[in-house]
């Protein structure tokens, strides 16, 4: 399923052994390992001598992973770590960006100018956040939530080839709304039917989806089931569009306002799979 993990990461945190848990995965195991350093614009004049500790660095982080030299791309580029993390995942053309996060809420990663936070509100392509503060868990137990659009299609796809090569591993879609809605002549609510439709596409994928379906605020309630299903991989659709004035610049109004994926990048007990709508369906 993956053929490109950009794996962009300072060395600290749990991204090293998120990405050895992904390798133990049938569709991980033979995907590309890129293992990008960048080095700050502000580093200094010496710039022969930042790449030398780079790379000093991205070896280390190799052996600590305990891949070889054949088995991992490593790229040093000088520039904003923001950017460059785009830009680079454009140009290897990553199936999967894999980042750290401090898990900083929404108005502090702006103060701090954090990189995670920045990506994962520009990125169009799939992104693993991995907070600093959660412990990693072997992925047997997978969350994915469930909203009956095209992009919300996608994160059942992704989820289900994740789930389907793990031996004994398990697969809940979870489908929030605000408030419950009577059902029809029927019998069956819109909720019922959103679930049903995931269900079915995840049968015919060959996984059995258990479906819940709660109500109350999206974000908190998404939060709170994770943490009851003991999920160690919360995949997430999103159809938060990136900023229309510049792509270089963050929607501070998203950002402070109530985007349900940036609340479930702060808070979510697991690692945060999000995958949003491409550029191209827009």
């Amino acid at each position: 399923m993956f053929r490109n993990l950009l794996i962009a990461d300072s060395g600290k945190g749990q991204v090293e052994e998120m990405v050895r848990m992904l390798r133990e995965i049938p569709p991980c195991r033979q995907a590309r390992i890129n293992l990008l350093h960048v080095i700050p614009e502000q580093g200094g004049t010496n710039l022969q001598e930042h790449r030398e500790r780079s790379e000093v660095l991205v070896k280390a982080a190799i052996q600590r992973l305990g891949l070889t030299a054949s088995e991992v791309t490593t790229i040093v580029r000088q520039g904003d770590t923001k950017q460059t993390v785009l830009l680079v995942a454009d140009e290897i053309d990553a199936d999967l960006i894999v980042m750290g996060s401090r898990g900083l809420g929404r108005l502090q990663s702006i103060l701090a100018n954090s990189a995670s936070q920045y990506v994962f509100q520009l990125s169009t392509r799939p992104m693993l956040l991995v907070r600093d503060d959660l412990y990693v868990r072997a992925i047997n137990r997978v969350m994915v939530t469930v909203d009956g659009t095209g992009v919300g299609d996608d994160a059942i796809r992704l989820a289900c080839e994740l789930v389907r090569g793990i031996p004994g591993g398990s697969l809940v879609g979870v489908h929030v709304t605000r408030q419950d809605i009577t059902p029809s002549r029927g019998g069956k609510s819109p909720a019922d039917e959103v679930l049903g439709k995931a269900v079915q596409q995840a049968r015919g994928l060959g996984v059995e989806m258990k479906p819940i379906h709660r109500t109350g605020d999206v974000s908190r309630t998404v939060c709170q089931l994770a943490e009851e299903l003991k999920t160690d991989l919360l995949v997430i659709a999103s159809q938060d569009r990136r900023p229309l004035v510049a792509k270089a610049l963050v929607d501070l109004d998203r950002l402070l306002g109530s985007s349900v994926s940036d609340y479930i990048r702060v808070h979510a007990p697991a690692p945060v799979l999000l995958v949003r709508e491409p550029e191209g369906r827009r």
